[in-house]
């Protein structure tokens, strides 16, 4: 079991369930939307960050992402960090069809991927030290044919269908994603992958 300084923000109760069993650290749900009015939650959130930091780990659909933007806006930026899982077609065991857009949410995610998520995102993991790693530029985005080239937009697609993550993320918001999820190296190595030259 991991032991996370920072508190992890999720979206509902099963999430919540899902990494009780995982991690042990304060995990705070939003309710999903209901964050949005709930100023209580919001000012409990604000005062946790201020504290120890959070991690939101969200749904990597829409909605999840809806609900990572408000927060980036309710907390100051240097006591946020964000982790990303993947998009995994699927649904549910406890839902008898699928989500809106057909993929897995937090509670669907394996023990592995939610782990490595948040291994990745740079969370501070008490116990365990790593190596800093060299995060990912704007010039390395630039450089690598994913952000302000001609075919920049139709790379990061690619990309991003490759990895399982939302092809919908702006340059910006997936670069954030980068960088809790992969090195530099290891994204030069995936671009080889996917054939992205």
């Amino acid at each position: 079991m991991l032991t996370v300084r920072e508190a992890i923000i999720v979206e509902g109760r099963y999430d919540k369930i899902k990494l009780g069993g995982l991690v042990n650290a304060v995990i705070i749900e939003t309710g999903g939307f209901r964050v949005f009015s709930d100023r209580e939650k919001q000012a409990l959130i604000r005062r946790i960050a201020a504290k120890n930091g959070i991690l939101v780990l969200t749904d990597s659909d829409g909605a999840g992402f809806v609900i990572r933007n408000f927060l980036r806006g309710v907390v100051p930026p240097e006591q946020i960090k964000h982790c990303y899982v993947p998009q995994v077609r699927g649904k549910e065991k406890r839902k008898a069809h699928a989500g809106k857009e057909g993929l897995l949410g937090v509670e669907g995610m394996t023990d592995e991927m939610i782990l490595r998520a948040i291994r990745q995102s740079g969370a501070t993991i008490l116990g365990e030290t790593a190596a800093p790693k060299q995060p990912i530029t704007k010039a390395d985005l630039c450089a690598l044919g994913l952000a302000g080239g001609q075919n920049a937009a139709l790379n990061r697609q690619k990309l991003l269908r490759h990895l399982n993550l939302p092809t919908y993320l702006s340059a910006n918001a997936m670069l954030a994603a980068l960088n809790c999820l992969y090195s530099k190296e290891e994204l030069t190595a995936l671009l080889q992958e996917a054939d992205i030259q």
